[in-house]
């Protein structure tokens, strides 16, 4: 069919927003496995065979991924590659950080095919001075890993975003981390303390490459129960926000559990997500 001036104009018209909405789309939404936990403990693989055939495109391993041997390892990889899902993050204890654990997770990271190595949280800590350590803990683990291609994370709780003496400790990880060290921002902890994820995220462009998408209610009996989109969380300005500053490489949904079903739970969250991206 010729092309007339005017569908010319009407084509260019609608490339931008075509283009636009190609960009957000194109961004994998994961599972972050903890959300399963109770079928992940019986069956490893037939989690992730389930979760891959809902149609999450990525999965984050969480702690008990560290007591794998490498066969086990290698045949989750072979698993993952079978089923064209892929897993770009790992939730780590402290401890796996440490001068002896670092080279197993390092290891086993390279094997799942893995690109960051996320710190999950760190102790309770009463004071601003405590958290440079884990800041220069931080940095050392990003020198370490860089030879290799990966890349170390920081994952927030409640903690992280709860002032003391007027200032967040998240802040005090932001200011003083390599601008490779990725901040993790887990959205329903920040939103619980009372914390504008929105604002965060535009606050540190660039640092922000993945998202714990974990709803949050204040309403009495609900907090974590909620299904994404039930909650409180501008999940319109999140995206916005994440896509034009922060740098997001990929969404992972959490949930700390709901009236449903673990896997009925991810496949419904799973569903509001698309709806929401749309």
């Amino acid at each position: 069919m010729p092309l007339t001036r005017r569908s010319f104009l009407a084509l260019s018209a609608a490339l931008p927003w075509a283009l636009s909405a190609r960009a957000s789309t194109s961004i994998p939404v994961g599972l972050e496995l903890y959300s399963v936990r109770g079928e992940l403990k019986k069956d490893p693989e037939a989690t992730v065979r389930a979760v891959a055939q809902m149609g999450y495109q990525v999965v984050e391993f969480y702690g008990p991924y560290f007591d794998w041997s490498e066969s086990q390892t290698k045949q989750m990889r072979k698993l993952m590659d079978d089923l064209g899902i892929r897993c770009h993050s790992t939730h780590n204890n402290e401890a796996y950080l440490s001068v002896q654990n670092l080279p197993r997770a390092r290891d086993m990271n390279l094997i799942l095919g893995s690109k960051y190595i996320v710190q999950s949280s760190t102790d309770p800590k009463t004071t601003l001075d405590q958290w440079k350590p884990v800041a220069d803990r931080l940095n050392s683990v990003a020198e370490q890993l860089d030879p290799v291609g990966l890349k170390v994370g920081y994952h927030n709780h409640q903690p992280e975003f709860t002032p003391i003496g007027g200032q967040r400790p998240i802040e005090i990880l932001a200011k003083n981390t390599k601008p490779s060290v990725m901040l993790q921002l887990d959205v329903g902890t920040c939103l619980e303390v009372g914390s504008d994820p929105v604002a965060w995220i535009r606050a540190n462009p660039g640092r922000i490459r993945s998202i714990h998408c974990k709803d949050w209610s204040p309403d009495t009996g609900k907090g974590y129960t909620v299904l994404f989109g039930e909650g409180v969380a501008d999940w319109k300005g999140i995206f916005e926000a994440a896509e034009a500053v922060g740098g997001v490489e990929y969404y992972l949904v959490e949930q700390e559990g709901s009236r449903y079903s673990e896997f009925e739970t991810a496949q419904k969250c799973l569903e509001a997500f698309r709806r929401k991206r749309r």
